[in-house]
């Protein structure tokens, strides 16, 4: 393997600035997290605590991906959201149809493509150890974070409900005993968007110390409104404010005490649903479009505020330790926007772009929210061949939601309003054992019993638009439970669910680990509410079963690394969500069962000291297995799959169908190089996320597939004063590819679009 080391011994200066370089280089690789590097010159060791204690990733029989904070970095700095790490990892996906508030993931072509806010996710995302259960709060900014941790397939035993699909993990820098330390960075790019985050460590005491992380991201609105009578004529800018602040006493090496409290406000633009821009009978853009300009003649805004706090006490007990989580969040937010994307109605003088059949502009919100989780845990700490942990856990949510419509063609005139309100309480006990059969071999195993109960009600109800109804002069909420086969507006599912994992691992050689693991998890059942276009629908839980085998290895003497994995997964009961059609309903359902199949690659090269490579692949094969199942489709576009006729409305059977949002193919690719020089370094990075083409619904039409999406990024940047600053000029999809990454289908054929290309420069000191 050539080397870039210079044949005369280097001065002392340039020799220390090519070893920092390696390092770097080393720290940055795509798609690991830096923890301790055991020698230079080789990958460094990444520890996770996928198994909720800390380990070495190469040695766990999961199949997890990480993100270190310097990757991290590197793409917030063009003021995205928590979307940017769609693609980031092989088989994770993430778009909204809310923008910064409210992202859907997906892993391994599994999620949930609903937008209610009482809508539950397959894939949980837990922020320093406490779940983020409603969809608002998964958009928490991402900053100040040691890494982020996906984990792919059931994670049941040890994680709860809700995590079929997998977990993603966020993992904040701690507060550190050890010295004053921080970091500031402030990066300007286009549409003046403004990125400035830092953070301060300050020890206390020699046993305590404190550390305050703040963001402020900014972007001017850089899409026009075209429609001049329109309430809101500038969009696309938003101002997204986070802090958190921990606090750490370790009175003793028994006992450690980790208190933290964090807040978000946001406020910006709703997502832009433009009308009409996808061509009939293709998935192409209209010819013309320009991504800078709509035409509304409804209101677009978004607001949410988000605090919460959390206390983590580790108590050390001789041979064993207990751990107390306690979190608590709380969310408000608000966000309305001009769903048929257009102005005006075709039944009237002028209307448009394209055909508005009629004028739709709704809002959602949720006034009131709590959610109280506690978790205590006991695990073994001495170093034998048996270790375990067990557990309980409590969860408790309590919120309520509103939805408005509102008239646009009056002036956006409110005339329609609904409150529901949901409780969900569960309860959990779980335990897990590691046993070391012989060095070489080890297996685990799992067991989580969740009782999981909601309630949900309808408190308030009423429209007088355009509903079944609407004869009556106004829909009262007596009048839509007269629509209910029962009368009944509430539901008040139930779930008892065992989940289970077997796993091992067997270390062929030094370096090198075969794994296995099957696995189950489950997502306790759902509720939509009645509303003007359709009645109350209840999901059963799901279940999903898993089964994967893989090699984890290190080559070429720690200069390299590769784990590969394939898969196998099966979901009964699949939830559903048929969203839109000609209908324009929102109703939840189970499909008998949905199967996943394929594999995912990881990994990285040190080629030289210089010059650092990394690649991730995931193949995703999914399909809906039921042939009976029918979903109302569209209203102007081309379907594709067979179709039915039911009670005079059209249906599509979409039995062998992919799983929506599900893209088969996801790769990412990294590439930097290092030149160090008397007085810094030089460095240039390219890093690009490619996603194959997806169905945005459960039926299959030929407008609403979106194409395969391709996004790079670049950055050129110098490091000075033994690395203590930097100065860099980045582009983010830099080849502005424009694509449409969603639909709303009930009306015409509107879309929503993906991030334009973005330029600027960042500068970042740490101290």
């Amino acid at each position: 393997m050539p080397t870039a080391v210079p044949l005369l011994p280097a001065p002392p200066t340039h020799r220390m600035h090519r070893i920092a370089a390696a390092a770097a280089l080393a720290a940055l690789h795509f798609g690991a997290s830096a923890q301790t590097t055991s020698e230079m010159g080789k990958l460094p060791t990444v520890n996770v605590t996928a198994e909720r204690r800390t380990e070495n990733v190469q040695d766990i029989p999961n199949s997890v991906t990480t993100l270190n904070a310097e990757m991290i970095d590197i793409l917030n700095t063009s003021g995205q959201d928590v979307r940017m790490l769609s693609g980031r990892v092989p088989s994770l996906n993430i778009e909204s149809s809310f923008g910064r508030a409210f992202p859907r993931f997906y892993i391994r072509g599994y999620g949930n493509t609903d937008f209610r806010l009482n809508a539950s996710q397959p894939v949980s995302l837990v922020y320093d150890d406490v779940v983020q259960e409603n969809p608002i709060l998964k958009g928490f900014p991402a900053f100040d974070l040691e890494r982020i941790e996906v984990l792919r397939g059931p994670q049941g035993s040890l994680f709860g409900r809700n995590t079929p699909a997998g977990v993603v993990k966020f993992e904040s820098v701690k507060p550190s005993t050890k010295r004053f330390e921080g970091y500031g960075s402030l990066s300007y790019g286009t549409f003046n968007t403004v990125n400035a985050e830092g953070a301060v460590n300050l020890p206390v005491t020699p046993g305590s110390a404190l550390r305050l992380s703040v963001l402020n991201q900014t972007r001017d609105d850089w899409v026009e409104n075209t429609y001049a009578p329109g309430p809101t004529q500038h969009l696309e800018g938003y101002r997204d404010s986070a802090l958190r602040f921990q606090l750490l006493v370790e009175s003793s090496k028994d006992l450690s005490v980790l208190g933290s409290v964090h807040a978000r406000d946001f406020s910006g633009s709703a997502r832009l649903f433009r009308a009409n821009i996808i061509e009939p009978g293709t998935n192409n853009l209209v010819a013309g479009f320009d991504e800078t300009k709509v035409s509304y003649d409804g209101k677009n805004e978004s607001e949410l505020q988000n605090y919460g706090a959390s206390l983590r006490v580790r108590v050390g007990l001789g041979g064993m330790s207990l751990h107390s989580i306690t979190g608590y969040e709380q969310v408000r937010t608000y966000s309305r926007g001009d769903i048929d994307g257009g102005f005006g109605a075709s039944f009237l003088p002028e209307s448009g772009p394209g055909l508005i059949p009629f004028a739709s502009e709704t809002a959602d919100g949720i006034p009131s929210h709590r959610q109280i989780t506690q978790e205590f845990r006991l695990e073994s700490s001495d170093a034998a061949p048996l270790s375990w942990q067990t557990g309980l856990y409590f969860f408790h949510e309590d919120y309520q939601i509103e939805s408005f419509s509102y008239d646009s063609l009056a002036g956006g005139a409110q005339d329609g309003y609904e409150k529901v309100r949901q409780k969900n309480n569960a309860v959990a006990v779980f335990g897990a054992l590691n046993y070391a059969v012989t060095p070489a071999a080890k297996i685990r195993l799992g067991g989580r019993y969740t009782s999981d109960k909601k309630k949900f009600d309808v408190e308030a109800y009423t429209n007088s638009g355009f509903v079944p109804c609407v004869l009556s002069g106004k829909c009262t909420i007596e009048e839509l439970a007269a629509q209910e086969p029962d009368g009944d507006l509430s539901a008040s599912p139930k779930d008892s669910k065992f989940n289970w994992d077997l796993s091992g691992t067997y270390t062929v050689m030094p370096g090198t680990n075969l794994y296995a693991r099957a696995a189950t998890g489950f997502r306790g059942s759902s509720v939509q509410g009645a509303g003007a276009f359709n009645g109350k629908s209840v999901a059963g839980a799901e279940t999903n079963t898993s089964y994967e085998a893989g090699i984890k290895t290190d080559l070429l003497g720690g200069r390299a690394r590769v784990n590969f994995g394939i898969f196998h997964y099966t979901v009964k009961d699949l939830q559903l969500t048929a969203v839109g059609g000609a209908s324009n309903a929102n109703i939840l359902l189970n499909a008998e069962k949905a199967v996943g199949q394929g594999f995912e690659l990881d990994a990285q090269a040190l080629l030289t000291d210089r010059l650092m490579v990394g690649l991730g692949v995931g193949y995703n094969d999914t399909k809906i297995k039921d042939p009976g199942l029918a979903v109302a489709v569209c209203a102007q576009c081309t379907v594709t799959d067979p179709t039915t006729t039911i009670g005079g409305t059209t249906y599509a059977l979409i039995d062998g169908n992919p799983l929506p949002q599900a893209p088969k193919t996801t790769v990412n690719f990294m590439l930097k190089y290092s030149q160090p020089t008397p007085d810094g370094e030089w460095y240039v990075l390219t890093d690009w996320a490619y996603r194959s083409k997806v169905n945005f619904f459960l039926y299959e039409s030929k407008e609403f597939t979106g194409k395969a999406l391709t996004e790079g990024g670049v950055r050129l940047g110098y490091l000075w004063g033994n690395g203590k600053y930097e100065a860099a000029l980045f582009g983010r999809n830099i080849t502005n590819q424009i694509r449409i990454v969603g639909g709303i289908d009930f009306n015409n054929l509107t879309g929503f679009i993906n991030e334009p290309r973005t330029w600027g420069a960042q500068f970042r000191a740490t101290f």
